[in-house]
């Protein structure tokens, strides 16, 4: 027990770091402030990469074609999604957003203006979006799932090791208790105030 106790602490230690600090910062969102870094652009699509553009399945479950995405990658110098876009009979819009970033873009189909905008919002909003797994992917979010089983892993041997050494420590219990009831009177108090 003691050996799953310290490889699933190790294993979760930089997670329980981070989520610790996230946790804070996410409970203080208000009152942190932060001045998003916004860049726009705007760009002239030529004809034949319009075309291409426009002769492309328009339903919202498709992504922008692949030589329209290449060609916006080179001039944006960053690279292009390919999840599905919004298309309608006017335009194609693009949802970018990452972990700290929201970006989009919209392409005009009949003219071929591109105007794209991206705003960083920091580092502090990295790290949140990371702690809610937003704009992350799969991969982060399998990382979570794992990271959650060891973290449960981690307190579920610590709770017997509790148990294992509460007969030396008289106070093991009644701390636990105390560890317990404050949530659960917290939340209660706080769902009768709504």
């Amino acid at each position: 027990m003691i050996q799953w106790h310290w490889v699933s602490s190790a294993l979760c230690l930089a997670g329980m770091i981070l989520f610790t600090i996230t946790g804070i910062t996410l409970n203080h969102a208000g009152e942190i402030e932060a001045k998003p870094a916004v860049l726009t652009r705007t760009l002239e699509m030529p004809r034949d990469v319009l075309d291409t553009l426009n002769a492309a399945e328009a339903s919202d479950a498709a992504p922008v074609p692949n030589p329209v995405a290449t060609w916006l990658a080179d001039r944006l110098a960053r690279p292009i999604p390919a999840h599905p876009a919004e298309w309608s009979t006017s335009e194609v819009y693009l949802s970018m957003p990452t972990p700290g970033v929201d970006a989009w873009l919209v392409v005009d189909r009949e003219t071929g203006a591109v105007e794209f905008e991206r705003s960083d919002r920091g580092w502090i909003a990295y790290f949140n979006d990371l702690h809610k797994a937003r704009h992350t992917g799969l991969a982060w979010k399998w990382f979570l799932d794992l990271f959650a089983i060891a973290t449960l892993i981690f307190c579920v041997t610590g709770l017997y090791l509790l148990y294992f050494h509460a007969r030396h420590r008289r106070m093991t219990w009644p701390v636990v208790a105390l560890g317990l009831a404050i949530p659960w009177f917290l939340a209660l108090l706080i769902s009768h105030t709504r």
